[in-house]
């Protein structure tokens, strides 16, 4: 498979999308697996990813730990973690692609929404919606990050509104999806996953995956707020369009 062309080129694509997700720039990520998935099952490339997902983690953890919002991942895991024990039990009967359609919609409305209020650099009032609201999302982002990997559109609806500073909104993304992504473990092991073929696909990849994490850290450091912002309401945008039409078949 590491021979394959089709397959080293759609890795590669993939595995620098994660890099800069892991990087600070969240949405990014989600398009990872769905890539991956055009060159082997969708299983087996959720089981490819997972490995690369939890040592990006380390990176991107150890750059930010400094700076993260320690209430939004307080009042988020708990939901988090209810959402991927549901997402396991009822994965065999739910309709994962229209969950993924709605969840789509959801995505470009708010994001059209945030960047038309936002237009021409107004300055809006961050909202401070409560916190029992974050762990409503929280359960959203566990839920649909243990489906298909797609944790962001939930946590950016919440997250991003709050208008932390830049540094810190991506400290606080590598922070919650680290223990989201250690909590999918049992669920993929179960699954089976995590055999060696996956893992050694992993482990080729690992260094590309490292390499473009810090290429994320570096970058985001360096963006202005403000357009941070913009791009992440715009990678919001074209994900949640990628999503709905995932599910037209259906």
């Amino acid at each position: 498979m590491l021979t394959d062309p089709a397959f080293l080129a759609a890795a590669t694509l993939a595995i620098v999308l994660l890099g800069l997700a892991k990087g600070g720039f969240s949405g990014l990520g989600s398009l990872a697996t769905p890539i991956l998935a055009l060159v082997v099952p969708p299983t087996q490339a959720a089981g490819i990813v997972l490995p690369i997902l939890l040592v990006q983690d380390v990176v991107s953890v150890w750059n930010f730990r400094r700076g993260w919002d320690r209430c939004v991942v307080a009042w988020m895991l708990p939901g988090a973690l209810l959402g991927i024990a549901v997402a396991y039990v009822f994965a065999a009967v739910m309709p994962v692609a229209i969950v993924m359609a709605v969840l789509g919609g959801i995505t470009v409305v708010f994001g059209l929404w945030r960047l038309w209020i936002e237009r021409g650099g107004r300055v809006v009032a961050a909202s401070r919606s409560p916190g029992w609201v974050g762990s409503l999302f929280g359960v959203a982002t566990g839920f649909t990050s243990q489906l298909a990997h797609i944790g962001g559109p939930p946590y950016q609806m919440w997250v991003t509104p709050r208008q932390l500073p830049h540094t810190v909104y991506a400290g606080t993304s590598a922070i919650l999806f680290a223990l989201i992504n250690w909590a999918k473990v049992p669920a993929f092991l179960a699954l089976g996953e995590l055999d060696r073929t996956n893992l050694t696909i992993a482990a080729a990849l690992m260094p590309l995956a490292i390499a473009s994490t810090f290429a994320g850290v570096w970058l985001v450091r360096r963006i202005d707020p403000a357009r941070f912002y913009r791009l992440i309401y715009g990678l919001m945008i074209l994900l949640g369009i990628k999503l709905v039409l995932d599910a037209l078949p259906y």
